[in-house]
């Protein structure tokens, strides 16, 4: 999948301080963001969390996930640096989109883990992919982080794209009673360092 940057950079004052913004699209039209602080071009081990969209728990931050809380988190890293990126990738419900999502919720009421739910519905674990992150890092001109994440698959994600991953800084959250069993899977069955 190609990525091609279409926007230009402009100023976006947010409660953690002052980002720069661009937009990026893959060539199936799907629109991807780069939050930028501070000199980012030419940099190593810039601080980048690679955040997959989450619409229940970015905007309603619902409590059955830790995606909200994971995000917050890396906002509040990144304002405290000189510099850092927040990538926000078009990847609603680890790949399978938001209708899906809300099917698998519905299994998930039913028993299931999210990992069950999704292979119910025909999905594999994660459809998530990471080349895009990386294609977004090279236009950057960033080949170096330390990544904001739980998730080996992210680093291994980067790194099988060029790009090295000089360190992991944890985002670790407190379970609520609404995702204690997904927290429990993605530890147990997805390997997340939580």
């Amino acid at each position: 999948m190609m990525i091609v940057d279409i926007s230009n950079e402009a100023r976006l004052p947010t409660e953690y301080g002052e980002f720069r913004i661009r937009v990026f699209a893959d060539d199936e039209g799907k629109e991807h963001v780069a939050l930028l602080r501070g000199k980012i071009s030419g940099e190593s081990d810039v601080p980048v969390r690679i955040h997959s969209e989450c619409a229940t728990g970015d905007i309603f931050h619902s409590l059955k996930c830790d995606c909200w809380n994971q995000l917050d988190k890396s906002l509040k890293y990144v304002q405290n640096e000189d510099h850092g990126i927040i990538i926000y990738l078009k990847q609603e419900g680890r790949g399978i989109g938001l209708l899906n999502k809300i099917n698998a919720y519905k299994l998930q009421e039913m028993g299931r883990d999210t990992i069950e739910a999704n292979n119910e519905l025909g999905f594999p674990d994660d459809l998530r992919g990471y080349e895009l992150a990386a294609d977004i890092l090279r236009q950057l001109h960033v080949d170096s982080v330390r990544l904001m994440t739980n998730n080996l698959e992210k680093i291994e994600g980067l790194k099988s794209n060029g790009i090295k991953v000089a360190g992991r800084i944890p985002l670790i959250t407190k379970p609520t009673k609404y995702n204690k069993n997904y927290l429990k899977t993605k530890k147990d069955k997805m390997s997340h360092l939580i």
